[in-house]
């Protein structure tokens, strides 16, 4: 099963990702999900270097990116600016926003539905 979508996950923190990662492959084995957490020296943080290096790798063309703090955002943002892929941004809750997201995908429900479940899980500023 190939899907038009992949997910980013982008956290401060390295082991944030890895373990969101191996939660989301228990329900979405067949979808792209790549990570991006923490800075290349094992740090916490994030960077834009870091994550257009992940977007890159995706092989689809539309990405649902999902973050967990501001500044992930604002390297997420500017990255994609630099991206020739398509990057759907979602300010939800950061574990819950994705699974809802992965596992949707997996049974390959269109992107509105999906969109139209993240809703309630909008973190509001």
């Amino acid at each position: 099963m190939t899907n038009k979508y992949g997910i980013l996950l982008v956290s401060h923190v390295e082991e944030i990702t890895d373990g969101l990662l191996r939660l989301l492959k228990q329900v979405a084995g067949d979808v792209s999900i790549k990570t991006a957490g923490g800075t290349d020296d094992g740090e916490i943080g994030t960077n834009f270097e870091k994550i257009s290096q992940v977007l890159n790798t995706f092989e689809e063309e539309t990405i649902l990116a999902f973050y967990d703090l501001g500044s992930a955002k604002m390297n997420l943002e500017m990255a994609m600016e630099y991206s020739d892929k398509e990057i759907k941004l979602y300010e939800t809750a950061f574990i819950e926003g994705a699974y809802v997201a992965a596992s949707l995908l997996q049974t390959d429900v269109d992107l509105e539905v999906i969109e139209e479940q993240l809703k309630p899980l909008v973190i509001k500023e």
